[in-house]
């Protein structure tokens, strides 16, 4: 039987014969039309742990960031710019790290590795639109901080609800226009050799790894999509900031400048581990990678980097740590 393109596979309806042929025949087509996910664990007892950890990591996160949205929605002194965009970052961690790890761990449970061409293809379209919506809203973040710290008086006007709403919008956006492109281009290839994907989700760059076309195009536009949505906003991240620590080095108050560097820092924080894990999957040449260490950094920014937002953002910072307080005293220990 010739193999056919990919695309022409996913839209592919065999008609069946009653009785038990048909039936192992359509199981047949369906197992050569999906893909398989290698995963990132294996059954021996250390594995085993590891999966344990990344489920509770998973539960953690998907906490973490729906109460740092929770705190946000009800306490009025977070009813800020600042505030807002961070709650617009947790919505984005909690949709990522379900993104990936739900299906990750069905697979693993139930042994199975396979993953449909719409699967995979939801998965490619999800991620980027996260990732790529993270990165601008890392920007607007940096922005707002920059006006907060650089222009304080000025602050109501420079930073109001309807620039706040815009760049929001914006963010959502242009992560969902990268994320139909690539998506769309990604599955526009001919997958006709193995369908084994080397990775524990459908990953843009691991996914073409597997066509057997000319990929060179694709590979030239995949990067200037990077230059796009990564090093246009992460350019503006280090020009904000290179104002914020001049304009903090110029303050005469010590708690002022203390203030300042600890809500900044963490804001770098989260900036550094997001834009380096995903740079170094995106932008290095094609002889630099490797797959099992692509995996690790992968499962670094997919399912640790989320877990991570919501505790740097809250330990230094005494508003979040305040209306925390509030809504524990008001739910839990106000009735002890």
């Amino acid at each position: 039987m010739p193999k056919l393109p990919f695309k022409q596979l996913s839209f592919l309806i065999i008609p069946c014969l009653p009785g038990m042929t048909g039936a192992m025949e359509d199981a047949n087509d369906t197992t050569e039309i999906n893909f398989i996910l290698v995963g990132l664990f294996n059954h021996t007892l250390t594995h085993v742990f590891l999966f344990s950890m990344v489920l509770m990591i998973f539960l953690v996160s998907l906490m973490g960031n729906a109460l740092m949205i929770l705190l946000i929605h009800e306490d009025p002194q977070l009813h800020k710019p600042m505030y807002f965009l961070l709650s617009q970052l947790s919505l984005m961690d909690m949709m990522l790290v379900s993104t990936i790890v739900p299906k990750m761990a069905t697979n693993y449970l139930m042994g199975t590795k396979s993953i449909s061409p719409a699967g995979c293809g939801a998965q490619i379209l999800l991620f980027l639109t996260l990732g790529g919506g993270e990165c601008s809203l890392l920007a607007a973040m940096a922005y707002d901080r920059y006006v907060a710290i650089c222009h304080p008086l000025r602050y109501p006007v420079l930073m109001n609800q309807k620039l706040c709403l815009h760049m929001t919008a914006g963010s959502w956006l242009l992560g969902g226009v990268d994320g139909l492109m690539q998506a769309g281009a990604t599955l526009s290839f001919p997958y006709c050799h193995s369908r084994e994907i080397n990775h524990f989700f459908c990953e843009a760059p691991s996914l073409v790894r597997l066509a057997c076309a000319d990929t060179t195009f694709f590979e030239f536009f995949m990067f200037v999509c990077c230059i796009l949505m990564l090093l246009i906003p992460l350019s503006l991240i280090l020009t904000s900031y290179s104002l914020i620590l001049a304009a903090v080095l110029r303050m005469k108050s010590t708690a002022a400048r203390k203030k300042a560097f600890a809500t900044c820092s963490s804001h770098l924080a989260v900036v550094g581990l997001f834009y380096g894990a995903i740079i170094f999957i995106y932008m290095r040449p094609k002889s630099y990678h490797s797959v099992a260490r692509d995996k690790v950094v992968s499962a670094f920014y997919t399912i640790f980097t989320p877990v991570l937002n919501p505790l740097i953002y809250s330990v230094r910072n005494k508003e979040v740590n305040g209306a925390l307080r509030k809504w524990l005293e008001k739910h839990f220990l106000g009735r002890l």
